[in-house]
């Protein structure tokens, strides 16, 4: 007897391709959405000065307001990072809106050169939105040689805007910190052992 084929044997076969199919596109979109979030999470920082990131800025503001504020300032290595780091002072006072310039010495204690970065954040973390720095040296990278003693700038103001915010009325102070991270060297290639079995001349 010769089985007839039904209508729907097809079907379960459909409906697995367009299951495998979907989960691919899933698996797919949370790849892409991983390697998308951390740009989307430095970009939604540095716009909101979410975490006490900073902002920055081309030019100084057009006034200055005559309410002062004190800027501390923090130093740090990680671990690992044979720097010695700090600030030539620990505190200046400014007024809302002005443009200051603050010098940092840094030394390589170590015997080699070595690269790192600054990391960097503002406290309270909620003026990180009026937090702006013209220059910084923490926007590239530092390479120092054995030994070698450098002097670092930042250029920062305190946005005026600041001051239509009723949340930092009571603001008297605002911590800037720095914390140097050292960069992973690329590996140099290892040169190859000359060939004990080539023959001799």
């Amino acid at each position: 007897m010769t089985a007839r084929l039904s209508k729907t044997d097809g079907k379960p076969l459909r409906r697995d391709v367009v299951v495998a199919a979907c989960c691919g596109a899933v698996v797919a979109g949370m790849v892409g959405a991983a390697y998308a979030s951390v740009p989307f999470y430095n970009w939604f920082c540095k716009t909101t000065g979410f975490g006490g990131t900073t902002q920055v800025a081309e030019s100084a503001p057009d006034h200055v307001l005559g309410r002062t504020l004190t800027i501390r300032f923090d130093s740090n290595v990680s671990s690992g990072l044979p720097w010695k780091f700090q600030p030539e002072q620990n505190a200046i006072q400014v007024r809302i809106g002005e443009v200051a310039t603050v010098r940092y010495k840094v030394v390589n204690e170590a015997a080699r050169e070595i690269a790192a970065q600054a990391s960097y954040n503002v406290s309270p973390p909620t003026v990180g939105a009026y937090f702006d720095k013209i220059n910084c040296f923490c926007f590239t990278e530092q390479r120092l040689k054995a030994g070698e003693t450098r002097e670092m700038t930042v250029v920062f103001y305190v946005d005026p805007s600041i001051a239509k915010d009723r949340d930092q009325n009571d603001l008297t102070t605002i911590t800037l910190s720095y914390t140097f991270y050292r960069l992973r060297e690329p590996e140099q290639p290892v040169a190859e052992a000359p060939d004990k079995k080539s023959s001799k001349l």
